[in-house]
């Protein structure tokens, strides 16, 4: 069982190297082949910052439960969590950095969408949450895990449709797909996790107004 989960860990490896490689190669280029770059305030800029910081809580989260789970398949899933969602920040790092802007900005999270808060983004877990994986008994804090990333995963899945209805910067777009399609995946084995133990599973985060993305993109 170990040498399974060994393997697994270094297939996501090779495949998150793989993904920085195809998707910081396949950054917008003008004819010229230069890369061009969105604005400073825009929402392509907007949801690299602020998917970095969503996706730097999930890593966080993750490696706290590798480090005390004995459940060999909750081991594989958060470990694929912190490698994918670590690679993804070194692909949106490198747009910042490609396109000369700012890793962080004076505005509000989510002012991109529309939807300026100087509290949690969506699915975000409290301090206290997100401490307890490293102080529950372990049974409870593999629970805990896998409740707070279900809720985690929705807000980001939102956060990554709104990314995709105001841009349309084929990177970016691209890899908020790519978000969608594994958090959904992931969503589904989380789920069926809580509920072999008995649990309850979060309740869906409530839908976006998406109204207010395309607000943001008009900017009227």
């Amino acid at each position: 069982m170990k040498t399974g989960w060994k393997l697994a860990i270094g297939a996501a490896l090779a495949l998150a190297a793989l993904a920085v490689g195809l998707l910081i190669g396949t950054l917008t280029r003008s004819d010229d082949g230069t890369i061009t770059a969105p604005a400073n305030d825009g929402p392509e800029a907007g949801f690299a910052r602020d998917m970095s910081v969503h996706h730097a809580q999930a890593v966080d989260m993750a490696g706290r439960i590798v480090a005390r789970t004995n459940d060999a398949d909750l081991k594989v899933l958060a470990n694929d969590i912190l490698l994918t969602q670590q690679g993804q920040i070194g692909i949106m790092n490198g747009w910042l950095q490609a396109w000369y802007l700012p890793a962080s900005s004076a505005e509000p999270s989510m002012a991109w969408m529309g939807m300026p808060t100087n509290g949690p983004m969506p699915g975000m877990a409290s301090a206290d949450d997100v401490k307890s994986l490293s102080t529950l008994p372990v049974d409870e804090a593999e629970v805990k895990f896998l409740q707070l990333m279900i809720t985690h995963h929705q807000g980001g899945i939102q956060m990554a449709q709104g990314a995709i209805e105001l841009t349309d910067r084929p990177e970016v777009v691209r890899l908020a797909q790519t978000i969608i399609d594994s958090q959904t995946g992931e969503l589904k084995v989380m789920t069926d996790m809580v509920t072999a133990r008995g649990a309850a599973v979060p309740e869906p985060l409530p839908e976006m107004d998406m109204s207010h993305a395309a607000h943001a993109q008009s900017g009227s």
